[in-house]
């Protein structure tokens, strides 16, 4: 840990000291449970460790493949306690939940203790904001105090999410190697839906905790059963990503760009294609070595999901070549999305070891970029890349750092110049 950046350490200790006096005053604050809050604590931790022996191989296969946060699906179980039981048990049961987990983790040990103490966190504060809002009234609801009671869910929900995006989103921004971006402190959306889901499962069985206790035991089975489902979207999801930028791999992209240029043709649309290919990455590679090189990718692929709209689609090509679809883009927009990429690209200050391990920074690196538009440089998506790539081949030739529009294909029938 002290190895990180100064930043990163301040950060951590002063926040986990900040979160331990915060649970100290709802220690304090808090009355003591009674026989009812004990049985509800036992029925969570039960259902939690039946979740938890259950699943462990498959989580254990999931963390390995993560290289960033893991929804771990434990919300099922801490979200139902941060609602009904007291802190102090709501703090216990995260702790015996932890415990449990960090036999599956094996994480550094600060990484661990912090995840922990983001989990109380935003389990204590979910649980004063319910408290604050009046607590709980399901014994005697009707239809129409019902919708009431379901939007107090839905706000300690997002309260609860919110802390553990806040908290977790803070540290990630000062342990990045580079210039944070959207998706790696915040998480894509695919994380914050499983999350979001996962809380929407833990209200339920808050629910059935207080309506129908025996009723747990199908979340026990139901979390298995996700757990499950998490995993093979997640083996599916690695099958069409590159494992070292995490952006799509060839296979990923051209089903995405296929289906997009299918769209385009139907609905007569234009489509862009970017190819980009940077510039002298062998040297990179010979001067400070294949790490350095593999945190540049890594970069580059965060800058261009970083830089490039929602609906385009970042894929790598190869080597240092990376492929950017552009729905319904014209010329003149495909052209001025590449220069953007190109100007970034050019300001980037990538934070990376060199071949003895010190810390340098690799910066004034460069892109060729060859732009492709249908149906003006072709009809399918081999003839697009085809057209893309003769244009990267252009900028270079041409003294790279450019962007280059490829040449519109001869009309069918024309007759040849001479």
């Amino acid at each position: 840990m002290w190895r990180r950046p100064q930043p990163f350490i301040a950060f951590l200790v002063v926040a986990e000291v900040a979160a331990i006096g915060w649970f100290v005053h709802v220690f304090l604050d808090t009355p003591a449970p009674t026989r009812l809050d004990l049985l509800r604590f036992a029925i969570l931790t039960a259902g939690a460790t039946v979740h938890i022996q259950m699943t462990r191989r498959q989580e254990e296969r999931r963390r390995n493949r993560v290289r960033t946060v893991l929804i771990d699906l434990t919300a099922v179980w801490v979200f139902p306690a941060a609602i009904i039981l007291p802190a102090q048990l709501t703090i216990a049961l995260v702790l015996l939940i932890r415990i449990q987990h960090w036999f599956v983790a094996r994480r550094p040990a600060h990484n661990f203790v912090f995840s922990s103490i983001t989990h109380m966190l935003a389990a204590t504060v979910a649980h004063q904001v319910f408290v604050t809002l009046g607590g709980t009234h399901w014994d005697s609801l009707t239809v129409a105090s019902s919708f009431g009671e379901f939007g107090k869910l839905v706000l300690v929900g997002l309260v609860y999410e919110a802390v553990q995006i806040l908290y977790v989103g803070s540290i990630l921004s000062l342990a990045a190697p580079s210039r944070p971006t959207v998706h790696s402190v915040l998480g894509s959306k695919a994380d914050n839906l499983l999350e979001a889901i996962t809380i929407g499962l833990g209200a339920v069985t808050a629910i059935m905790l207080v309506i129908l206790p025996p009723a747990v035991a199908i979340m026990a089975v139901v979390t298995v059963v996700f757990n499950r489902l998490a995993e093979l979207d997640q083996l599916q999801d690695d099958v069409r990503t590159d494992p070292k930028t995490q952006v799509y791999n060839m296979r990923g992209w051209t089903e995405s760009a296929e289906r997009a240029l299918s769209r385009a043709a139907k609905s007569d649309d234009n489509l862009g294609i970017l190819m980009i290919d940077l510039d002298y990455f062998k040297w990179i590679n010979d001067t400070y070595g294949h790490p350095a090189g593999d945190d540049v990718l890594r970069t580059l692929a965060q800058l261009l999901d970083d830089v490039t709209r929602p609906s385009d689609v970042v894929g790598r090509f190869g080597g240092e070549e990376f492929l950017v679809l552009l729905p319904e883009t014209d010329q003149a927009t495909a052209t001025g999305a590449a220069e953007r990429i190109r100007s970034a690209v050019a300001e980037l200050r990538i934070g990376t070891t060199g071949k003895r391990g010190d810390q340098i920074t690799v910066s004034e690196r460069t892109a060729s970029i060859g732009v492709a538009v249908y149906p003006d440089h072709g009809d399918s998506l081999v003839q697009l890349m085809q057209a893309a790539d003769a244009a990267v081949y252009e900028a270079k030739e041409g003294g790279r750092n450019q962007v280059r529009l490829a040449e519109h294909r001869p009309q069918h029938g024309a007759n040849p110049t001479h």
